[in-house]
């Protein structure tokens, strides 16, 4: 799966990195959503789509390989 991120829809809701810590992260400066595990995965993928689908400001996305 290839995760992508829009940063610019980001609002900083922090979801996904609670979600998902393994993979999602907040940049201490501004609060927005990083990518810090782009594969393979180490959270479960249901656990990842979970986080994408619950993105408050649809900025995640995931694709399948």
């Amino acid at each position: 799966m290839r995760i992508t991120i829009d940063r610019e829809a980001c609002i900083g809701s922090g979801l996904c990195a609670l979600i998902a810590p393994a993979v999602f992260d907040q940049n201490d400066d501004d609060g927005l959503v990083e990518l810090i595990d782009e594969g393979p995965l180490t959270d479960p993928v249901g656990t990842v789509k979970d986080a994408v689908q619950r993105c408050p400001a649809a900025a995640l996305g995931s694709h399948p390989d």
